[in-house]
């Protein structure tokens, strides 16, 4: 049997400026859970953060560690049991060994257990060479590491990370990133991270909850959010860059066929004859090849054959925009590019599956 969740908000809101609210129906963190808060600059991400690390109280609905409501006795006692790391590191100007050491210096914790705890994490983050060093050396990456072992140290019931990679170089929020994920996954530590990053979010989450306008959208496992958002909004904003509106002339074995600009669509999704619909594809859900190779190399169900509209390089992947009736962006590499001789105006046929596609429903004709 499992207990309680380690935090659980329920009917709470918090104005924080003339314009702004903050309100969450309900949200949930779970033992060994790892939630991403994610949402734009400005969504209240870091205010949800604040509310669930009891630094801030909301101005209505309740907050429960472990089952217990939360109030002004109590707040002190149970943010001893979580620990926080910032966007910054925020070290004392002292040595590594001090700036891991000091939460467990003020809980009381005997100088021998003391030092077997900070070693240990020092090595987990593989900064244990840095032991003596001086904190204000560091590089940006070093010295969010050690900020990390200072929270982990405490063994805390409840990690909160606020936009812990931001102030990090691409190079290294790549390599420390999953290396948090896996350490998360091992020590079952109850974490919530905030973050704009649909990546980070992908790469350390289990659940994620999608805050937008300081309103709670959408909350779910990190699969069925990203592939099946419930709302136009919430799509864009977790990276589905095709969204069109089509009308649905049948439905069979669990299988729409949706008319899109004059193109016949087949989603997995069950909806009524009729229906209006707005249809979601990610880029990376869509393959390119060539007109007359495309039914040899895909059983996919949907091949739409357009022509090259645009192409973007971006990093890791290419994006290329095609005109099939209506745009239609997929993501390749640009090893793809050049064995497919891809160029505007090249005609090209674009391939995905009908599980790939994702149903909102809009109303009825």
């Amino acid at each position: 049997m499992t207990g309680p969740p380690i935090v659980a908000l329920a009917g709470v809101r918090l104005e924080r400026a003339p314009g702004f609210v903050l309100e969450v129906p309900a949200l949930a963190i779970e033992a060994g859970q790892v939630l991403a808060v994610i949402g734009p600059n400005g969504s209240g991400k870091s205010t949800l953060l604040r509310v669930m690390g009891l630094l801030e109280s909301p101005d209505e609905g309740e907050v429960r560690v472990h089952g217990r409501v939360v109030d002004a006795a109590t707040a002190l006692a149970e943010r001893r049991t979580m620990a926080t790391v910032f966007q910054q590191p925020l070290l004392a100007d002292t040595t590594v060994t001090a700036n891991v050491g000091l939460g467990l210096r003020f809980r009381g914790v005997p100088a021998d257990e003391r030092r077997t705890r900070i070693m240990r994490w020092l090595e987990r983050f593989g900064v244990a060479h840095l032991a003596g060093r001086q904190a204000r050396t560091l590089s940006g990456g070093e010295a969010q590491r050690v900020a990390l072992a200072r929270a982990l140290v405490l063994e805390p019931k409840l990690l909160l990370l606020d936009e812990p990679f931001a102030a990090l170089d691409e190079p290294t929020r790549s390599a420390l990133a999953p290396e948090l994920a896996g350490i998360l996954a091992a020590e079952h530590v109850a974490t919530v991270l905030v973050t704009h990053d649909r990546a980070e979010a992908m790469a350390l989450a289990d659940r994620v909850a999608v805050l937008l306008g300081g309103q709670l959208r959408q909350v779910g496992d990190t699969t069925t959010v990203f592939q099946s958002p419930v709302a136009e909004d919430v799509a864009r904003f977790v990276g589905v860059e095709t969204i069109v509106s089509g009308q649905v002339v049948a439905m069979q074995a669990g299988v729409s066929l949706v008319d899109v600009a004059g193109r016949k669509l087949e989603v997995a999704a069950l909806s009524r004859p009729g229906e209006r619909v707005r249809i979601c594809i990610r880029p990376e859900d869509v393959t390119l090849a060539q007109v007359e190779e495309s039914a040899a190399l895909s059983s996919a169900r949907n091949h739409l054959t357009g022509t090259v509209a645009r192409i973007t390089p971006s990093a890791p992947q290419v994006r290329i925009v095609v005109d099939v009736g209506f745009p239609l962006a997929a993501a390749v590499t640009r090893r793809s590019v050049e064995e497919l001789g891809l160029a505007e105006g090249r005609a090209v046929t674009a391939i995905f599956k009908a599980s790939a596609a994702h149903l909102i429903r809009t109303g009825t004709s």
